[in-house]
């Protein structure tokens, strides 16, 4: 049994502001540690429940953050940018059997603790096929295309609950209780490392691979806050302006479409300017 972890930060024990997980801030390298717990737990419980290999993608900002010095021993890391499927890297290649989306979010335009699709800022809302679509639902489509099932999520009360959509029978382990997009309940390390523990050797038990299912075609639209956002984003072959703020692109298969749905991230971002957005 092999176990892919897609993780990420902004969902991560503790972690509640920007400065939580911007690389260099005055509190990321507090949180990385915080993060490392959270990995660790979900690494030690899928191999008490009986994987045998654990490789974890690692999949916030500069792909960067975990720290491989304080990881299990029996784990592997794939760490750096830049990643064909980007945040569930390692999904493709037929022998990953269940995939874990650890330190996960809620998405642009919802409530939830720093709450976002890719970018931080000036995307305002992301739809998949007209439903509203966090990190979680696009990798989970992804994901389902190479046969391989979600089977943990981790996170706020929020990105649980939001999980509830993309996969049911997946295991929920709610680190913090969101209050606001800044602010949140939070249960101690030790708490969260034991319930994250717990449930991945129950999910374990769920990571059984299945038929690929493609259920395109995919049409991803795109929500920014400011018009020239998305005018910046047509320069992406496929995307089309279908509002002074939106754009969308419809591919067949979500392979192709979280890729493109990243190339109009990359482009956007490089569109910002500092003070104006």
């Amino acid at each position: 049994m092999r176990i892919l972890i897609s993780a990420d930060m902004e969902g991560a024990t503790g972690v509640t502001w920007p400065d939580d997980v911007m690389p260099g801030a005055s509190q990321w390298e507090r949180c990385r540690s915080l993060f490392t717990s959270d990995v660790n737990a979900a690494v030690r419980g899928f191999l008490d429940g009986g994987a045998d290999e654990v490789l974890i993608n690692e999949a916030h900002s500069t792909m960067r953050n975990l720290l491989l010095e304080q990881l299990d021993e029996r784990a592997q890391m794939l760490t750096g940018r830049h990643k064909a499927l980007s945040m569930v890297e390692g999904v493709q290649y037929g022998d990953v059997d269940g995939v874990a989306f650890v330190g996960y979010h809620a998405g642009a335009g919802m409530e939830g603790v720093l709450a976002h699709t890719y970018l931080a800022n000036s995307i305002t809302g992301v739809w998949l096929n007209d439903v509203r679509a966090s990190e979680g639902l696009l990798n989970a489509h992804v994901a389902a295309e190479f046969g391989v099932p979600v089977v943990l999520v981790t996170g706020d009360d929020v990105a649980c609950e939001d999980a509830l959509g993309y996969a049911p029978q997946a295991l929920k382990v709610a680190v913090k209780d969101h209050v606001s997009r800044y602010a949140a309940v939070c249960r101690t390390p030790a708490r969260t490392a034991a319930d994250i523990r717990a449930a991945a050797k129950e999910a374990a038990a769920l990571a059984v691979r299945h038929e690929p299912v493609n259920g395109g075609p995919f049409t991803v639209a795109v929500e920014f806050d400011a018009e020239h956002l998305a005018m910046a984003a047509t320069v992406v072959p496929g995307v089309d302006r279908i509002a002074e703020r939106k754009v969308a692109c419809t591919s067949g298969t979500m392979y192709e479409g979280i890729r493109a749905f990243k190339a109009v991230t990359t482009i956007v971002a490089a569109a910002v300017e500092e003070q104006y957005g």
